[in-house]
């Protein structure tokens, strides 16, 4: 008699190599998952091989602006998990392509494959909103739910973690600077979550276990202002630092100017951002649309910074912190 071998769901996840998409890779790759990650440059995924066995991640190139290739990428697939965004635009990468029309491209190519979707957006998007940034994310998040009523749809905030692009980029401005910018007094507020935990919330939506037709709005257990995690970042690095509020019209001139580089540290759209609070929504925590409503015990910075900030204290206080 012969036996029928069954071949494990294959996941494309657009965004694969990037912070977010290390992680979740992992996370599927853990669950037995095929992975197939979908980035502009596969040579740069290959480090992604090593989170599962032999064969159960490929890299391939992928596009969200070329609709030939997210098709291509996407055939055969169960479930399809997009991750990209930018922060700021440059040549050909706007925001209305990447986040806008991209997204669109992603929903569409899983609903021709009758696969499942996990989009993953940000809180802070809206509509109406005056930075670019947040609109498209909104216009996406719509093109997605019109595309695939029973899409899920993550809003995270601000994602912390190893190799993460806020704490590690204040930490090594503490290094060299003997002040800090503080954007409007540091008063913005932010409920910074876990690399970890975004990544086991999008698994879960993949297994099935996620509600669809719905926006997650997923942070950590606490909110802090823009000022206190400069503080805690401070205490963690075991530096003193002159932290010196900058006013609002000021940080846009700057957001002006240095929006003009390649890689701007700052844009004018990221102050406009900033003036608004980023945290889960009252309507999200009481509907359950959160960590905590999935069952997820969101992790604190303070258990998680050590891990990895260490690295920034002065030479002689090296102090490596591990996760269990």
């Amino acid at each position: 008699m012969t036996s029928v071998v069954k071949v494990p769901p294959l996941v494309t996840v657009f965004g694969g190599s990037g912070f977010i998409g290390r992680h979740v890779v992992r996370a599927l790759a853990r669950r037995g998952y095929r992975v197939r990650a979908a980035v502009r440059n596969p040579n740069l995924a290959l480090h992604l091989l090593p989170l599962g066995n032999v064969g159960q991640i490929q890299p391939v190139q992928a596009n969200l602006r070329m609709r030939w290739s997210v098709d291509r990428a996407v055939q055969g697939a169960d479930c399809v998990v997009n991750l990209v965004g930018i922060l700021h635009e440059g040549g050909r990468q706007t925001f209305n392509a990447v986040q806008d029309f991209g997204a669109r491209a992603v929903a569409e190519a899983a609903r021709a494959q009758g696969a499942k979707l996990v989009h993953v957006s940000a809180i802070g998007a809206d509509a109406a909103s005056r930075a670019a940034y947040a609109r498209t994310k909104a216009a996406g998040e719509k093109a997605v739910l019109d595309t695939i009523k029973d899409a899920v749809v993550f809003r995270p905030s601000i994602v912390f973690g190893p190799e993460d692009a806020f704490f590690n980029r204040f930490a090594a401005m503490s290094r060299v600077s003997p002040v800090l910018p503080l954007i409007g007094g540091g008063r913005t507020k932010f409920q910074p979550v876990y690399v970890g935990d975004v990544a086991e919330a999008i698994a879960r939506a993949v297994d099935g276990d996620v509600a669809g037709g719905r926006v997650y709005e997923l942070g950590g257990p606490e909110v802090r202002s823009f000022r206190e995690l400069m503080e805690e970042m401070l205490s963690v690095v075991g530096r003193r630092r002159l932290l010196v509020s900058v006013p609002w019209w000021v940080a846009r001139l700057q957001g002006s100017v240095l929006g003009l580089l390649p890689n701007p540290p700052l844009t004018a759209g990221q102050v406009e951002m900033l003036k608004t609070d980023n945290v889960v929504s009252e309507a999200a925590r009481s509907e359950g649309r959160t960590l905590e409503g999935l069952g997820i015990a969101p992790q604190a910075t303070e258990a998680i910074l050590p891990t990895y900030l260490w690295q920034y204290r002065p030479a002689g206080q090296f102090t490596k912190t591990t996760l269990a």
